[in-house]
């Protein structure tokens, strides 16, 4: 059995959630700095339970960080 994707408040994320990130996020190669707040929705699970693919109006594919989101 796999383990459940959690946010960063424990709860479990589902594939297809909108979530809110909690802290202003660099993205890497870019100059682009998600601002806490940001929602992104309609994410995609990953085979790495800490991660999750999403994408926001500015970015397209991104991959975050469990520990920085919170479920909305």
């Amino acid at each position: 059995m796999t383990t459940p994707t959690r946010d960063s408040n424990g709860a479990i994320l589902a594939e297809g959630d909108t979530v809110t990130i909690i802290k202003d996020l660099k993205v890497k190669g870019s100059s682009t700095v998600l601002k806490r707040g940001t929602v992104v929705k309609n994410i995609h699970l990953t085979d790495d339970p800490a991660e999750i693919e999403g994408r926001t109006d500015k970015v397209k594919g991104l991959v975050l960080r469990t520990e920085f989101l919170k479920k909305a």
